[in-house]
């Protein structure tokens, strides 16, 4: 099997201890031919991955951000465009109007925060983006008059609010709403219709000559499992979920052992080539 592509989730997966690239992975990705594509993809906004391509100096790249629903080619063209109709991001913060759990919410280019706490700080830490401070319902007002939505909403709180908020959700809007729990005080909440796998398929069939069997990929969640299956080598780093290690077709070190470094390192070695044997 020829490797002609790798694309990796971001948090829990790509990064180190420190959340940030390893000089290992850096490395190795340096190897790569100039013309090998290196696609992030993350439930992160366009911003909080681009700073990442700039430090494995190879930007541009193209980007599936909101895990599928905002997809960039390599020079910023809009691929694909999936958001949460604006009268449900209304209903999800007038449910999270009297309780204590934080929303953050996300649409294109753009990360809307109302308070300036604990919670929006880490997000700036983690991401290393600054956002607009702008209330919830100001930024509903302006998805109306737009006739836009919100490629995510994040929220973030305690963990017994959050599984609250989760089962509110499921038992009215499961089938219009992904919702994923990336940990325990964290529910990212995207479109039913998209998937990082879409996304990589709208990125190879608009950008390149081959499929998505020549690609390997990387995830550590329950987000990373649709694109493992679809692609030609999906990897597991060793922290990743029980579901996701399923699926792979390969097992690698731990995040914070620089797990996808060490793949990519064997392919390179290999001349771009894989084979079930590894």
């Amino acid at each position: 099997m020829e490797i002609k592509a790798f694309c990796s989730d971001i948090d829990g997966t790509l990064l180190n201890a420190a959340r940030d690239l390893s000089p290992r992975l850096k490395a190795v990705v340096s190897d790569l031919p100039a013309d090998f594509p290196v696609i992030l993809a993350s439930s992160r906004m366009p911003d909080a991955m681009r700073h990442l391509l700039h430090d494995m100096n190879r930007f541009p790249q193209p980007l599936i951000c909101y895990n599928g629903g905002y997809v960039l080619s390599a020079d910023g063209e809009v691929l694909e465009d999936v958001s949460i109709p604006v009268d449900l991001v209304a209903k999800i913060l007038l449910l999270t109007q009297k309780t204590d759990i934080h929303v953050s919410l996300y649409q294109g280019e753009k990360w809307y925060e109302e308070k300036d706490d604990y919670w929006s700080q880490r997000e700036v830490k983690n991401t290393k983006v600054q956002c607009d401070w702008l209330p919830g319902h100001e930024v509903v007002d302006l998805w109306t008059k737009n006739n836009s939505g919100a490629h995510k909403v994040m929220c973030m709180g305690e963990s017994n609010e959050m599984a609250w908020l989760f089962g509110e959700l499921h038992s009215e809007h499961s089938l219009d709403l992904h919702l994923y729990r990336s940990s325990a005080t964290y529910l990212e909440i995207a479109p039913k219709a998209i998937s990082k796998a879409t996304g990589l398929r709208k990125i190879l069939e608009h950008s390149y000559d081959f499929g998505m069997e020549s690609v390997v990929a990387f995830g550590d969640n329950y987000n990373d499992i649709d694109l493992l299956q679809s692609v030609g080598w999906g990897v597991a780093v060793d922290n990743a979920r029980m579901e996701v290690k399923a699926v792979a077709k390969e097992i690698t070190h731990h995040n914070k052992e620089d797990g996808v470094a060490a793949v990519l390192e064997k392919i390179r070695d290999m001349k771009f080539e894989i084979s079930p044997e590894i």
